[in-house]
This record gives structure tokens, C-alpha cells and sequence, in this order.
């Protein structure tokens, strides 16, 4: 049977520890999911393109209407 907990802590020396109140709850073996907290914002490939569009020869964007027309 797998149980599941779930409690907020920090990495110590690549160590990370279980809370006393769940010591007594787990058995010797355990199956570990590690959710990080990051404040680094991820690589938004949007972002990048908005900052430095790709530039391309003879583009021509798409009109109003031609994005519209329905054949």
C-alpha cells in the first residue's frame, strides 16, 4: 500500500530530512518525488522572441483579412 505525504523543507548538505512527526509513519523503503521551489524564472522561449524577433527576408505578415478568409 503507498501513502502519500507531503511537507516543505530544506536541502541540508544534499540531506533531506524527515519531519518527526512522519519518522514513524514511513517504513525503510521509500519512493521520493522532489518538487523544487525556484525563483528563477524557466527559459519562455515567448519572451525571447518578443526581446529579439527572428528576422526573416522577404516577411510579410499576414493581413487582417487573409488571417480570416475561410476558403
Amino acid at each position: 500500500m503507498i501513502e502519500a505525504i507531503e511537507f516543505k523543507t530544506k536541502i541540508k548538505n544534499g540531506k533531506i530530512e524527515i519531519p518527526k512527526r512522519f519518522k514513524n509513519k514511513l517504513g525503510n523503503t521509500v519512493k521520493v518525488i522532489v518538487l523544487s521551489e525556484s525563483s528563477q524564472k524557466g527559459h519562455d522561449i515567448l519572451d525571447e522572441l518578443l526581446n529579439r524577433p527572428l528576422e526573416i527576408e522577404n516577411f510579410s505578415p499576414l493581413t487582417r483579412d487573409e488571417i480570416y478568409e475561410r476558403n
